[in-house]
């Protein structure tokens, strides 16, 4: 019995000392997931890879920019018509569940948006994918940097 009673104790303490090291490990699975989800989707928009964009992303998309939302068609429009020579992401962090992986980020990138060249001066930007049966996509996208005014 004491025996029964000294490996339950022990076996209760590697678990509560376990699960901390489990969540962390999770954590930072997710935020590596995240990281390369987002590099792998400016890649492709830097590119004008709208194919493999499409590929990428979910039924339901949708994004909004200063002049509006646009829905999976529009957003692929819209990027196959982007002129991207560079980007740099920075201050990324990832949140999420198993299903869900929100990214938000700034971005310095030197883009032309329907006619419109903008500067390249860090802007936020807020990223989400799902992970579907065709596996992770992107389901929405907030493009925070303003417009400029003429």
């Amino acid at each position: 019995m004491k025996h029964a009673a000294v490996c339950i104790l022990v076996l209760a303490l590697f678990l509560i000392g376990a699960t901390p090291a489990i969540a962390e490990d999770g954590a930072e699975s997710m935020s590596a997931l995240g990281e390369k989800l987002l590099k792998q989707l400016w890649t492709n928009i830097r590119k004008g890879d709208v194919e493999a964009l499409g590929s990428m992303t979910a039924e339901g998309f949708q994004s909004v920019h200063q002049f509006g939302a646009n829905d999976r068609a529009q957003e692929m429009a819209l990027i196959g018509g982007l002129k991207i020579d560079s980007y740099l992401l920075s201050e990324i962090k990832v949140t999420g569940t198993d299903t869900v992986i929100v990214t938000s980020y700034f971005v310095a990138v030197a883009e032309t948006i329907k006619g419109e060249r903008l500067s390249k001066v860090p802007a936020p930007r807020l990223t989400v994918f799902v992970k579907t049966d065709a596996g992770w996509q992107w389901l929405a996208h907030a493009n925070l940097k303003p417009l400029e005014k003429k």
